[in-house]
């Protein structure tokens, strides 16, 4: 049974013009040269206790190769100790105890694993794994981190939605970085509920 405080967050960080990363995988324009003198500060200290508040993460299969990626060049690993579910049909390294590969429905996989087990629940990368988590009434809110940069071409955040997804500003947060972060609620899927199976 599902956990009724449990929270589904879609969380992803794209340019201004809505791309999560270049057609090939690139994410090299997410270090930008923008200083917003009146935004905030990401303080080490909130950041580190922000991500405690996070207990478990789920992407796509490009998502965690480019996590790998980062690991490789010396950069670690993002997700910490916490379980990190990956969906995948592919066979892909496995490099560490937290990360379990999911092939079947994405909804039971939340609804029957995730839910009853974790408080917070994110999402945190592919545009195809948003729109599904969206179009399957999963998500309870929005973060969305846009950068200040235009890139023309690349992976949108969500990927082909079939509908509209009604959403509610919760917060705006601007940053010296000149990142811009916008936080909705999730109103609703054409009617269905948020938790729908």
């Amino acid at each position: 049974m599902a956990n009724p405080e449990s929270r589904v967050t879609i969380h992803m960080a794209a340019s201004l013009d809505g791309f999560i990363a270049r057609k090939d995988g690139r994410v090299d324009w997410l270090e930008t040269s923008d200083e917003f003198v009146g935004g905030d500060t990401m303080d080490p200290g909130y950041v580190e206790a922000f991500l405690a508040t996070i207990d478990c993460y789920v992407m796509g299969s490009r998502t965690y190769e480019t996590a790998l990626g980062f690991e490789a060049q010396g950069l670690g690993w993002s997700y910490g100790d916490k379980p990190t579910f990956v969906l995948t049909s592919r066979g892909l390294p496995r490099t560490r105890d937290t990360v379990e590969f999911h092939s079947g429905d994405l909804a039971h996989l939340v609804n029957a694993r995730l839910r009853p087990t974790f408080r917070t629940i994110w999402f945190v990368g592919g545009g195809v794994v948003s729109a599904e988590c969206l179009r399957l009434g999963l998500a309870d809110e929005v973060r969305y981190a846009i950068l200040p940069i235009l890139i023309g071409d690349g992976i949108p955040f969500f990927d082909k939605l079939d509908g509209d997804v009604a959403l509610h500003l919760v917060d705006v947060k601007a940053y010296k970085s000149g990142m811009v972060e916008l936080r909705y609620e999730v109103r609703g899927h054409r009617g269905e509920s948020r938790n729908a199976t």
